[in-house]
């Protein structure tokens, strides 16, 4: 695998924690000892713009000259500054390039299984460098990767450290490697806490034969 600028930015990020739980709610597709990743076929949902406050209060025109006057020219409760909004973001919308990226990725880094902020951004960087690396071969979607399990603390003792770092990234990049191949771990469902398995019924036993046995 070979970094690049055209690998990273096929890659978006995922920051609504909706998209998050619909991510999370599929089966784990493969997972490592210390890391498992989740994909869902679609796109983020749509971010509600937010809503615009328009004044309506009429300005105070009576110490202004004749000569200024905009009758006419401008409508009443339109403010100067509401139409440069509106221009600017005619023009932000403009510069938006038309081909976005076709995969996005969130992580989930839970501090019971890294205590430390700084091994947490650690793994993090990792995560992102990976995936950036193997961003153009990953199916599209919305990809998430999160630590299922502490890096074990008697080998790596220090927060942060290029053995921690190496051992991550290694682990990282066998397990998006199976992901561009397109596979899929084979796991179990498992069975909700709340259900009950009902014994096994009883084998009723069998009725007596009538008439004489069979001949030999």
């Amino acid at each position: 695998m070979t970094a690049g600028v055209s690998d990273s930015q096929q890659l978006g990020r995922i920051v609504r924690p909706a998209d998050y739980v619909r991510v999370l709610a599929t089966t784990m597709r493969l997972r490592s000892p210390h890391f498992a990743v989740h994909h869902l076929d679609g796109r983020p949902l749509p971010v509600k713009p937010a809503a615009r406050v328009v004044t309506t209060a009429a300005p105070d025109t009576a110490s202004l000259s004749t000569e200024l006057s905009t009758d006419g020219a401008t409508p009443r409760g339109a403010d100067v500054d509401d139409s440069r909004a509106e221009s600017a973001g005619e023009d932000d919308r403009a510069t938006i390039p038309p081909h976005g990226p076709q995969r996005w990725l969130g992580l989930v880094v839970p501090k019971k299984h890294a205590k430390r902020a700084v091994t947490r951004t650690l793994v993090k960087r990792q995560i992102r460098n990976v995936a950036a690396q193997c961003a153009a071969q990953l199916e599209p979607g919305l990809w998430v990767v999160r630590q299922r399990s502490p890096f074990d603390p008697k080998e790596f003792p220090s927060a942060a450290s290029d053995a921690l770092k190496e051992a991550a990234r290694a682990e990282l990049r066998a397990l998006f490697e199976r992901a561009m191949r397109g596979e899929r771990d084979r796991i179990k469902p498992r069975p909700p806490k709340s259900a009950v398995v009902a014994p096994p019924a009883p084998v009723p036993a069998p009725a007596p034969l009538e008439g004489p046995p069979c001949a030999a």
